[in-house]
This record gives structure tokens, C-alpha cells and sequence, in this order.
């Protein structure tokens, strides 16, 4: 095969997949994100399903919610990364208390995890703060593929912080606490 067919049969596959990503989840939209007077960039909120669950509640919640500072878990039951993550998050939720609003979100469908088995989930890891499902994948999809990201957002809806991959209770913590200070 020469090189041209290649590179070009790759280029058909970067192509195919976008156009499978799009069709799955949608083109993002720049009406979604909003600038304001000094340049900065936030995301339209987004409607997130609430489950009922230790320490949530079954209902609707905004993120990026702007008038307290929150902080985005966005996980799946069968990542174990977010697993291991998962004591690590119930102590930075214990430590800063109600000053922040913790959710953690998956975008897992009903047909693959309903709301039961997110509850028991939740049990069996001690969580006791909002948890969620994002249907429409909005936050998956403007904020990166793959779990666990977090997404702390101050009080005004600004995104401050945004990691990939597994967490420390230290470092949430610090991250969140300069947040707060930045809010005061």
C-alpha cells in the first residue's frame, strides 16, 4: 500500500469517528458558551436529573449553579479510577462542608445503569452528596471525554479548575479553598 493510501485511509477514519461523536452527542454550539465584558468564557447551564440516593435527592439541578461554588464529579460506575477516587471526595466533602456544593454526574444511560444501581453504587462507596445523570452527555461533551474530570466553578458560573483523571482529598481541597477565597 502506498504511503498517500494510507494516510488518507486515516484521515477517512479521523473523519468517521467525529462525524459518529457528533451524531451521538451533537455539535457543540458556540451559543453555549458565553463571553463576558472581560473576555472570559463560561458554559451555558446545564439541567442535571438528580437521583435519590444517600445525601441527594431525586429532582433537577443547574450546573454551573451561580450563586454558590460547586464542584463537578463526573464519573462511571464501572471506572475504577473514579472508584478509587471515591474516598478521597467524601473527605474533601466532609471537610468543606456546605461551603461547597458537590454533584457527581454520570452520563451512563438508564439502559446500562438505571437509578437503582446508581444508588446502591453510591451506598456501597459511602457517598452522602448530590449525584446525577447527565442524558443529553452536554457536560461530557464540552468538558472531554473519558471519567473521572472534576469542575470546580465559582460562585458567578465560571469554570476555575478542571482535572482529568483521579483526584486527592488534598487536592480538591486546596483547589476548592482558593476558589472560595477568590469568592469572598
Amino acid at each position: 500500500m502506498r504511503r498517500r493510501d494510507l494516510l488518507a485511509g486515516l484521515g477517512s477514519v479521523g473523519v468517521l469517528a467525529s462525524a459518529g461523536a457528533a451524531a451521538v452527542y451533537g455539535v457543540p454550539s458556540v451559543s453555549e458558551l458565553l463571553e463576558d465584558d472581560e473576555g472570559e468564557m463560561r458554559h451555558d447551564p446545564v439541567s442535571i436529573q438528580t437521583i435519590e440516593a444517600t445525601g441527594s435527592e431525586a429532582g433537577e439541578i443547574t450546573v454551573p449553579d451561580e450563586n454558590q461554588v460547586i464542584f463537578v464529579d463526573l464519573f462511571a460506575t464501572d471506572c475504577s479510577p473514579c472508584q478509587a477516587q471515591m474516598p478521597d471526595l467524601r473527605e474533601a466533602h466532609d471537610r468543606l462542608g456546605d461551603r461547597v456544593q458537590f454533584i457527581s454526574v454520570t452520563n451512563q444511560s438508564k439502559e446500562v445503569v438505571d437509578d437503582d444501581d446508581i444508588a446502591e453504587w453510591w451506598d456501597e462507596y459511602d457517598a452522602n452528596w448530590t449525584v446525577g445523570r447527565d442524558s443529553t452527555s452536554d457536560l461530557i461533551v464540552h468538558y472531554g471525554a473519558g471519567t473521572p474530570i472534576g469542575l470546580a466553578f465559582d460562585s458567578a458560573g465560571y469554570l476555575r479548575w478542571e482535572e482529568s483523571g483521579q483526584k486527592t482529598t488534598d487536592q480538591v481541597v486546596t483547589e476548592l479553598e482558593a476558589i472560595l477565597e477568590g469568592d469572598e
